[in-house]
């Protein structure tokens, strides 16, 4: 029997459904999923569909609704084994957290060092210090990704035909549930509703735009492809990860072990990513904040994703997902 880690805390709310029928929030409870359309408090206009997004837009008072229904002692009205689980939200916005863990960009300078170029010893020192400089200053790095490239937990990844090195980032996610604009870092965090897990994954040799080096990164075609972010299983509130930075992020390729780092490596944390993102821009109830990935990327093993490849994803709390690699025929 197929075993997944324990979530933190009693409940997580996801997105589900029966076969190929209409997607539901529901509340998962042990083994036990509640159709949260069947909750009169919860309901929405007639006519309108209850989504996880509507329930975020709401969390304040969603969420009592949720503990008082997690005590009440019901039995799950379908099992999590018969159901299909999607992302736990679709996002309007989802902003990322590039280059945010030390040891990770340390060793990302070194695989992409030219040959012939700096040695490697002289690349991980130069590196390291300018890490702590970015620390010091304050100023995360960020970009947007598009929510169309969202897909399950436990669904097909698909590397398309013009992708010559697909790689690997899993990744702590924030879950917006309050608006946010220009929030302090030391209220941010009143505005994260839960976490999940996202796996970023990236076109490699897409990065870097080589024809026009002066422009810089192009995250458009590296990160965007459809369903290049597998994202869930769930979203577990915030009340019950009480210390997002210190989480254990694994992932497994075939059952190896690639990635295995606490997000205690971040260099900005979860509250200084969605203060900064915030500055910007209004962050709005369901989006989500990536926090970057550790160390431990197929470019540091020089092993990319292949058609047949299954990656298994952990953080620590929140589930597991795993999704399966499948070439697109060109």
């Amino acid at each position: 029997m197929e075993t997944h880690p324990p979530l933190a805390g009693p409940f997580a709310l996801g997105t589900f459904s029966v076969g190929h029928g209409a997607p539901f929030p529901g509340l998962l409870v042990g083994s036990g999923v509640l159709d949260l359309r069947t909750v009169p408090e919860l309901r929405i206009p007639p006519g309108a569909t209850l989504t996880t997004l509507d329930l975020l837009e709401r969390w304040d008072s969603v969420l009592p609704v949720l503990h008082r229904l997690a005590e009440s002692g019901w039995s799950g009205r379908h099992e999590l084994a018969d159901l299909r689980v999607h992302p736990p939200v679709r996002p309007h916005q989802i902003l990322q957290s590039g280059a945010n863990y030390r040891t990770h960009v340390v060793d990302l300078a070194v695989a992409h060092e030219p040959e012939g170029g700096r040695p490697a010893e002289r690349v991980r020192a130069e590196t390291a210090a300018m890490m702590d400089r970015r620390a010091a200053e304050g100023r995360p790095y960020m970009f947007v990704g598009l929510p169309s490239s969202v897909t399950g937990p436990y669904d097909d990844v698909v590397i398309p035909s013009w992708c010559a090195k697909p790689d690997w980032e899993l990744e702590l996610a924030a879950v917006i549930g309050r608006p946010a604009h220009r929030v302090a870092p030391e209220h941010a965090l009143e505005h994260v509703a839960g976490y999940t897990i996202a796996n970023d994954i990236t076109a490699r040799e897409l990065v870097f735009r080589r024809d026009m080096p002066e422009i810089g990164t192009d995250w458009l075609r590296s990160k965007n492809a459809p369903t290049f972010t597998p994202l869930g299983p769930y979203l577990v509130p915030a009340a019950f990860v009480p210390d997002p930075g210190d989480l254990r992020v694994t992932l497994r390729l075939n059952g190896e072990a690639m990635q295995d780092e606490s997000t205690e490596d971040m260099i900005f944390d979860v509250a200084r990513l969605v203060s900064y993102a915030s500055q910007t821009t209004e962050l709005l109830p369901g989006d989500l904040v990536l926090t970057g990935s550790p160390a431990g990327n197929g470019m540091h093993w020089g092993r990319l994703l292949r058609d047949g490849d299954v990656m298994e994803g952990t953080v620590t709390g929140l589930g597991l997902q795993r999704n399966t690699c499948v070439a697109e025929e060109a």
